[in-house]
């Protein structure tokens, strides 16, 4: 299985800042992980160049959890290329299908009220960004722990807290975890993302323990990038911080 990172570097509010999404591809699949916000498909394509590759090459599209940073750009791709298909996990389907109001708009809206006043138009219009997102129908789900047919080789994890149905990838022979949000990478240390709107944060620190108990070489972070050499260390003094 190849593993092809992603840098997806884009400006929000003045701030540079930048994606990981994946390409994972095998003989017969070419599986997007994670797209990005709305309007990222010709950032996403031209960072897919920069590996040899294109979204024309692409079989799939695989959504970790239904934040809109993950899945704000799959109705964008699917209209494109309708012949790909749309993975997620079991729980997290009814969200990016649009069947059950997603979690972080629930949350963004029971918070609201406790905000200060002066944060309160930024918190309206990322209200409004959620609502915008359009939901796409899901091809094939994952199960818990469930080694998927159509990525041999590789073990769906489910790791939630960031949210319930959130999974993780991990590739046994490549000894890489792509961690999704699992985990992301602050200032060179591994961290909790967003602790503070974390739906479960015991859940999330819990998962980030059941990954110390991998084999990891190489740990893919949505947010921070790549991280190699002394894993084990880092995640188990992660978890110290938190236990």
């Amino acid at each position: 299985m190849e593993v092809h990172v992603l840098k997806v570097p884009f400006s929000f509010n003045g701030r540079e800042d930048s994606l990981y999404p994946v390409i994972l591809r095998s003989s017969s699949e070419t599986i997007l992980v994670d797209c990005g916000y709305p309007g990222f498909m010709p950032l996403i394509e031209v960072a897919a160049q920069v590996h040899g590759l294109s979204l024309r090459d692409i079989t799939g599209v695989l959504i970790t959890h239904h934040d809109l940073d993950h899945m704000g750009g799959l109705a964008e791709i699917k209209a494109a290329y309708p012949s790909l298909k749309v993975y997620a996990a079991e729980l997290d389907e009814p969200y990016i299908s649009g069947k059950e109001k997603s979690l972080r708009l629930v949350q963004a809206e029971y918070l609201y009220d406790s905000l200060p006043e002066e944060q309160k138009p930024g918190a309206l219009y990322f209200q409004e960004m959620l609502m915008s997102m359009i939901p796409v129908a899901v091809d094939h789900t994952f199960t818990a722990d469930e080694e998927p047919a159509v990525l041999s080789g590789a073990r769906i994890i489910h790791t939630p807290g960031h949210m319930p149905g959130h999974i993780s990838i991990f590739l046994p022979d490549n000894r890489t975890l792509i961690a999704a949000d699992a985990v992301v990478v602050e200032d060179g240390e591994l961290e909790i993302a967003n602790p503070h709107f974390t739906l479960d944060l015991p859940e999330a620190v819990a998962s980030v323990d059941k990954l110390r108990m991998l084999a990891i070489d190489k740990l893919v972070c949505y947010h921070g990038g790549v991280v190699e050499g002394n894993i084990q260390h880092r995640l188990n003094k992660l978890v110290g911080r938190y236990t």
